[in-house]
């Protein structure tokens, strides 16, 4: 295997971790900290609630992965994913969610890595798929971020991702 090679597949397989076991973890731990309420709140109208933010990602994440990248039918409506007041329950919306980082990382899983370059016309825009996998990604840490800002602002404080992520004696700047 040639070092391009290579690069290729660990770059898929970092994708796929940020995705489903860094970023999503995090979501869920947000998730058990918040109530029922806390997710449908926002502190004025012209903001996103968690709610809004989880239909929006698995949009996100449905349209240029598991459609632009995998191939499945394209059934997004983005308008909906923000004009949804809920309240949703939130266990739907954190099932949706991980079912839809499944069906990516089996796209993911599946894709070629010799076709990063390849053009594909994803919402409205004709871009290689290295740029969708990115864009998805970034976009997801993004939206992580605002979700773990809101719930700090709901929970008053720090929220311990890492006690459940590392071993003891670890952490993130170990690793």
């Amino acid at each position: 295997m040639n070092p391009s090679q290579e690069i290729s597949i660990e770059y898929l397989a970092y994708c796929r971790r940020r995705l489903l076991t860094e970023y999503f973890p995090r979501i869920q731990k947000c998730f058990e900290e918040l109530s029922e309420e806390d997710i449908w709140w926002r502190p004025n109208e012209g903001s996103n609630c968690i709610g809004n933010l989880i239909l929006h990602l698995s949009g996100n994440v449905r349209q240029w992965i598991v459609h632009g990248i995998g191939g499945a039918e394209d059934i997004r409506n983005r308008t909906e994913e923000f004009s949804e007041r809920g309240p949703l329950p939130k266990m739907e919306l954190l099932e949706k969610m991980e079912q839809t980082l499944l069906e990516a990382d089996r796209a993911l899983e599946r894709f070629n890595p010799a076709n990063l370059l390849e053009v594909r016309h994803i919402q409205h825009y004709d871009l290689t798929c290295l740029d969708a996998i990115s864009h998805v990604v970034e976009h997801f840490a993004q939206h992580t971020a605002q979700i773990i800002y809101i719930t700090k602002l709901r929970k008053s404080g720090a929220i311990n991702f890492f006690g459940s992520y590392f071993p003891a004696g670890e952490s993130p700047s170990t690793r």
